[in-house]
Parts: structure tokens; sequence; C-alpha cells
């Protein structure tokens, strides 16, 4: 009984170690760029050994694949939240609407994901074509959203990918470019959670004209982090 409680406490103690590495990691790779952090620079950060990292992982490579498979299965969960929360037979347009902005503002208070996206584009194919090989799952729900919208609204279908591409450009904008955010409502106000909404505000307006939602079904929250459901990190 003894050897199997140990046992336990082993196995519980490497998986507690290789979540504090990949969170290390990730948070190197969002602030240095992949190309630019080492194993041995994870490993000095997280205060393990170099041969306990390779133990665990093998290799740089393998640690964003990793990073990777825990977003996925975040993203999922999230977007399975959001769907869940939406109240029993709303029309496939609000359904739509609502599923994109608070997505958005999920991704606008949680900046890792397009931070680790953006960084992945500009290294090695391998790293983004692997994202994109294992985001099976979220894109299955997604294309249901869209699909239950195109039928109900044949005159005027939409394209799941241009939603998504405004919404990459909108999370990645207000992740790497978050000086211009104060900028632009200098003469408003100074207060960046502000500035967040009014960029969030944008992508709102833009969503609710496109699919259609009537005035009085516009979300209007006073802050970005009201939209966003409480849930435990990827990482």
């Amino acid at each position: 009984m003894i050897e199997r409680k140990q046992g336990r406490r082993s196995a519980q103690d490497a998986v507690k170690t290789k979540g504090e590495i990949l969170k290390v990691a990730a948070n190197m790779f969002c602030e240095l760029g992949y190309e630019r952090v080492s194993l041995r620079q994870i490993s000095e950060q997280a205060g393990v050994s170099h041969s306990l990292i390779r133990h665990h992982f093998g290799s740089k490579e393998k640690i964003w694949y990793a990073i990777s498979d825990c977003l996925q299965e975040f993203m999922t969960g999230y977007i399975h939240t959001i769907i869940e929360n939406m109240p029993d037979k709303l029309p496939a347009n609000e359904k739509m609407y609502v599923f994109a902005v608070r997505l958005l503002a999920h991704m606008l208070m949680n900046k890792q994901p397009i931070q680790l996206i953006a960084d992945a584009v500009r290294q090695e194919d391998a790293l983004f074509d692997y994202f994109v090989d294992q985001s099976g799952k979220i894109q299955t729900v997604v294309d249901a959203i869209a699909d239950e919208y195109n039928q109900e609204h044949p005159e005027s279908p939409i394209k799941v990918w241009e939603i998504k591409w405004q919404m990459i450009m909108y999370a990645h904008g207000a992740a790497s470019l978050s000086p211009f955010l104060l900028q632009t409502w200098s003469d408003e106000t100074n207060d960046i959670d502000q500035c967040l909404l009014n960029h969030w505000q944008m992508f709102n307006r833009i969503m609710a004209h496109r699919l259609q939602v009537e005035p009085s079904k516009v979300l209007q929250p006073n802050s970005v982090v009201e939209l966003v459901y409480h849930s435990e990190c990827a990482l």
C-alpha cells in the first residue's frame, strides 16, 4: 500500500512538474519568441535540470506542441462553455453573434493564445501546421454554428473564415499594438480597460450589423471582462 501511494505521488509530482515547465515555456515564447528561447533558459527559469526537461519533452519543439495541445483543449472547452450558456432556442444569427463577440472578449483578456499563434507563424512552418492540424474539434463546433445560420439565412450566407479572420485581427491588434489603444482614445480616457472595451465595441458593431441582430439584442457591457466566463487557464 505504501509503495502504491508513493507511486501515485511520484506520478502527480511528474504531472505538476511538466505543467510548471509548460507555463514557464509559454510565457517565455510569448515574451521573447520561440527562436530566442533555449531549453537551457527554460530549465533555469523553471528551476529544473536541463536533463529533466529532455526526459519529459525531448526537445523545444515538442514543448511547443504540448503547449499547443493544451491551448486547443482549453479553447474547445471554452467554446462549449459559451454555447452552453446561450439561452435555449436562440435564433441562429444571435447564436453566431454571441459566439463571436464573447470569444473575442476572452481573447482580449487572455492574450497568450494569439501571441503564441502569431509567433508560430513567424517561425518554422511545422509549428503553425501542427496548430492547424490539431484544431479539428474547434473547427467542427464553429462550422456547426455557421451552417445553422446559413440554413436560416440563405440570402446572406456567412463565411466562417471571414469572421475568424476579423476576430484574429482584433485580438492580435490588441495584444501586439496595445500602446496604440491608448493613443486612439487619448482624448477620451487613459484607462486601458476602457480602451479595450472601445476596441471590442468596434467588432461588436460589425458583427451585429453583419448578422442582422436586432438593436435590443446587441450586447452593451460596461467592461470586456463582463463577457468572459470564469474558467481555469490553459497553462
